[in-house]
């Protein structure tokens, strides 16, 4: 297939959806591309972006949110699940974590893993409905987030997949004891730009989930996938 377009500038024009323009190119026949809007702006305003996570600080001290839990008592730090029946694959193209020591004494949750699982079943605790980047509101996504709650009704098994660039809260495993005196830990944020490089089909479950049980940890999160049709 020969693809054709126009070497050099042409003169200002307003292009009409539908429409089919020259494509631009550059002197060694190189494609000029601009980004006017961010990159994530067309699938936005096409309605195709979702996100949701756990929004209020909310404990993950516990060993539910480890890898060493794998079944239906398992609570994700942040996730996502396709249910089977849906249309679309969930792209998944950045998460977000931060995390708030509770108290001077603290077990840090150690490096983060995602986590997978196949499930046939309906989930209906512990997850909600997605927020929609375009219209702001929670509406038109066929998957569910996890919001701090267990994947009550999960019929498969979560198996660690690989590790996550997410990290978070104090950095030893062990009991770390500060003091009240000069130790001012300072709040982070992070985030994993996944951009992609992982689809969660319909019938399957993403799941973040700490490495050791952490002690005098909260968090707040955040998944962001578009839906693409199959």
């Amino acid at each position: 297939m020969l693809i054709q377009g126009q070497v050099g500038p042409t003169s200002t024009q307003s292009v009409a959806p539908g429409s089919t323009p020259p494509v631009r190119q550059g002197q060694l026949g190189d494609v000029i591309v601009s980004e006017l809007h961010g990159r994530f702006y067309e699938q936005t305003y096409r309605g195709a972006l979702f996100s949701g996570g756990i929004a209020a600080v909310t404990s993950i001290s516990a060993a539910t949110f480890t890898s060493a839990t794998t079944g239906a008592t398992a609570t994700p730090i942040l996730g996502l699940h396709n249910p089977t029946g849906s249309t679309v694959n969930c792209v998944v193209l950045q998460a977000t974590l931060a995390i708030t020591l509770t108290a001077l004494q603290a077990t840090g949750a150690g490096p983060y893993v995602w986590m997978t699982a196949p499930n046939t079943a309906t989930l209906s605790v512990g997850v909600s409905t997605p927020f929609n980047r375009k219209t702001l509101t929670s509406f038109g996504s066929q998957a569910q987030y996890f919001n701090g709650g267990a994947l009550t009704g999960l019929n498969g098994t979560l198996v660690s997949r690989f590790g996550s660039g997410l990290s978070g809260g104090a950095a030893y495993n062990a009991s770390l004891l500060g003091t009240a005196v000069g130790f001012q830990p300072v709040l982070q944020a992070f985030t994993e730009n996944l951009d992609g490089s992982i689809i969660v089909p319909p019938g399957y479950v993403l799941a973040l989930m700490a490495t050791t049980t952490p002690v005098a940890h909260s968090a707040v999160s955040n998944i962001l996938w578009e839906e693409v049709p199959l």
